[in-house]
């Protein structure tokens, strides 16, 4: 193929107990899925249709992150507000569209935890208006993401606890089994929408407690049983 420009290259994820890697293809985010959440962002938390949007795949966007290392993360441009949301994060291993709750389980690769860092007073801006989220959700270095322990290493993850830390003090706690829409649901919501396929990620969403970090502030996002994630925010 003779390209204009040199095409870039999407993200790629570190595989716990593997020398292989992940190749991130699209990054998909449900909004509001934890009842909390949804309360605390001014949105009724019962259980209407879940909605997505989503983030890019290349390197300027996601942060992967090492187990055991601290990684930067820039302080991003445009906001005076910038929020930290941890989550659930599922890869998805084969293809499939209007995928049955019932057989969902088996299109997953694995999992890791991830942050959906938000421009949050830019997003507001853009909710006012009735325009999209973008430039409040799809920045440079937005996606923090921890390496992937596979389906077969975890079983299912449908319970266990999922916290941020800042500065070693707990800003947000939950547990897996307070999804609105638990995983299953959830790739078989999105599924209907668009095609899955293997190299997507989902971000499944956040629990109560998202709030601003400043520079200097260091994160520390949780799951059970999954690798934790360590971040800088630096200028």
């Amino acid at each position: 193929m003779n390209y204009a420009v040199s095409p870039s290259q999407p993200a790629t994820l570190p595989i716990a107990n593997s020398e292989q890697v992940f190749p991130v293809r699209r990054v998909y985010c449900v909004g509001r899925n934890y009842a909390d959440h949804a309360v605390e962002m001014g949105s009724d938390p019962n259980r209407e249709p879940p909605f997505f949007f989503c983030k890019h795949n290349d390197e300027q966007s996601i942060v992967a992150v090492l187990p055991n290392e601290i990684k930067d993360l820039p302080y991003p441009s445009q906001t005076q507000n910038l929020h930290y949301e941890v989550e659930l994060v599922v890869a998805i291993g084969k293809d499939g569209k209007n995928i049955d709750v019932a057989t969902a389980t088996s299109h997953i690769f694995g999992y890791a935890v991830g942050l959906d860092m938000t421009r949050r007073d830019l997003q507001n801006e853009m909710k006012k208006i009735g325009r999209p989220w973008e430039i409040g959700k799809a920045f440079d270095y937005s996606t923090p993401i921890g390496q992937l322990h596979t389906l077969g290493d975890t079983g299912e993850i449908n319970d266990g606890n999922i916290s941020l830390a800042v500065n070693g003090e707990i800003k947000q706690q939950g547990n897996i089994n307070q999804l609105i829409w638990n995983v299953a649901e959830t790739i078989a919501n999105l599924s209907i929408l668009f095609e899955l396929k293997a190299g997507d990620l989902i971000f499944t969403g956040t629990p109560a407690g998202v709030g601003a970090v400043v520079k200097g502030d260091e994160m520390v996002a949780h799951i059970d049983g999954l690798s934790d994630i360590r971040l800088l925010v630096t200028s």
